[in-house]
């Protein structure tokens, strides 16, 4: 039997995956073989729908019908339901028996309220990080960079550089980010957004630990930039401050029944409450939002599996 394991660069649930594969296999024989994939056509011609997949001979025991190539973080759900980063070591122990299983991201019987909640934040699937052609992912992190080191967004003239490794203007490429909703931009061009940080306030104000400052879109992103940056954060937030204490801090994760980008479907539902009592009286109040309640483990995974890749390289 041979088995392969496709992940994004530096994806946190590989060495996850690699255990559990180890533990399903219990002394059974098999070749192992872990194959890093940057970009998304290398991610089609391997069948790889999200980091990690996992091949058993080849092919994918857990694929979706209809789920696009992508080198995003990749969900599944375990027996009981629960969503992860990586197969359980039942389903892939079942895997390797040869029994078909499903545990990735669900379908829409079982779970498509929490699929649809969560296709705003890692649009639909494809994930945040930027595809590596036509400047998009340099003028991108170009962005990101710029947010982390000042708080502030970049003027187009600061990513100038970054644009004409393809012969772009930072214009045009800024332009083509709004529409594939990886930023967005104000009437003037300006970016007002490059998820997860905000150019003007929210509730979610950041604290840096080199000492800069700047805002987050939501709590999730607030949680994110932590994960991409590779450094502790303070959030505070409107009313309050958040060291996620009290333990019982949840967050709730919801968005509208609209189509348009995550800055207006979802941004201003993602919110950080004292408990989960406080959380479904929120929404009570809202009832134009649909979604649920998480703890800090599920939104700390989600956080990271969305923004902790967007400035790897390559």
């Amino acid at each position: 039997m041979r088995i392969t394991v496709l992940t994004v660069p530096d994806c946190p649930n590989a060495p996850v995956v690699r255990e559990r594969i180890t533990e399903a296999l219990g002394g059974r024989e098999a070749q192992v073989e872990l194959v890093e994939v940057r970009e998304e056509a290398q991610a089609a011609r391997w069948g790889m729908t999200g980091s990690p997949t996992v091949l058993v001979d080849g092919v994918d025991p857990f694929a979706v019908a209809g789920a696009p190539a992508s080198v995003s973080c990749r969900l599944y759900r375990d027996e009981e339901g629960r969503p992860g980063g990586a197969p359980s070591i039942e389903a892939l122990r079942q895997a390797f028996t040869g029994t078909r299983v499903s545990a990735s991201a669900p379908d829409e019987e079982c779970c498509g309220s929490d699929r649809e909640v969560l296709d705003p934040i890692g649009r639909a699937g494809r994930g945040r990080r930027a595809p590596g052609e036509r400047g998009l992912r340099a003028v991108h992190q170009a962005v990101l960079r710029h947010f982390a080191a000042t708080g502030h967004a970049p003027e187009p003239a600061d990513l100038a550089a970054a644009a004409a490794q393809t012969s772009r203007t930072a214009a045009d490429v800024l332009a083509e980010l709004d529409r594939e909703d990886f930023l967005t931009l104000d009437a003037d061009g300006r970016i007002r957004a490059a998820y997860p940080f905000s150019a003007v306030p929210t509730p979610h104000r950041l604290h840096l630990a080199d000492g800069v400052e700047a805002w987050a879109m939501c709590a999730i992103d607030a949680l994110g930039v932590a994960a991409m940056l590779h450094q502790d954060i303070t959030v505070t937030f409107a009313g309050g401050s958040a060291r996620w204490e009290p333990a019982e801090a949840v967050v709730f994760i919801g968005q509208r029944d609209q189509r348009g980008p995550a800055a207006t479907v979802c941004c201003d539902a993602l919110n950080f409450f004292a408990d989960s009592t406080t959380a479904e009286a929120w929404a009570r109040q809202h009832p134009e939002v649909h979604g649920r309640t998480v703890g800090r483990a599920e939104a700390l995974r989600i956080a990271e599996q969305t923004f902790g890749p967007l400035l790897n390289r390559g």
